[in-house]
């Protein structure tokens, strides 16, 4: 079983920035049968009052409340197997894209990735790393524009992964260079994490 769990999530195929450059990672690792999900190509549902029903398991589920929580915990499967995490969370509007947040919604479950306690709330999918690639328009890194750092790294400290790094190519819609330039940076700086 693959030690890393790939999750893409640009809606722009193959004119992703960030699916080039989580493509390019994957071909730097010698790693076979990899996990990679497209939550793009292949979406999740987004989670209603109906859903979050359903996460919270029981008997009275209908069919369809079963599929979800099935969903739900086979992405959760997937999440415990791996080591790794590598996440490619382009801006799409200042935040991360819809799919993103969908599966996200769908991992987050009281319980089993994570259990509130008297101290607060306790991430359970702890010995593990992620990897964050994202990919921005404009420039927002250390910014109050950039939304995404922060979130992305309160949600997996919240699973219990708390070793994240970011790998950031912003510009790639101002031109000038900027953008070839971002994508070689972000590129070299994927190639070392992945001989790590």
């Amino acid at each position: 079983m693959s030690k890393t769990l790939i999750l893409k999530s640009s809606i722009l195929g193959e004119d992703s920035a960030s699916g080039m450059l989580t493509d390019h990672y994957i071909a730097q690792l010698d790693e076979p049968g990899l996990n990679v999900r497209d939550l793009a190509a292949i979406p999740l549902p987004v989670l209603d009052g109906r859903g979050a029903q359903a996460l919270r398991g029981g008997e009275n589920l209908d069919e369809q409340q079963r599929h979800l929580l099935a969903l739900s915990d086979q992405l959760i499967d997937e999440l415990k197997a791996a080591e790794r995490i590598v996440i490619a969370a382009p801006m799409y509007n200042f935040h991360v894209p819809a799919q993103l947040k969908a599966w996200i919604d769908l991992v987050c479950r009281a319980g089993v990735t994570f259990r509130y306690t008297n101290k607060g709330s306790e991430g359970l999918l702890t010995n593990k790393k992620a990897v964050v690639i994202t990919t921005r328009g404009g420039l927002h890194k250390d910014t109050p524009q950039d939304f995404i750092t922060p979130y992305m790294r309160t949600i997996l400290g919240f699973l219990g992964i708390t070793e994240v790094e970011f790998v950031y190519a912003e510009g790639m819609g101002m031109g000038g260079g900027l953008r070839e330039q971002e994508l070689n940076n972000a590129k070299a700086h994927l190639s070392r994490l992945a001989a790590q």
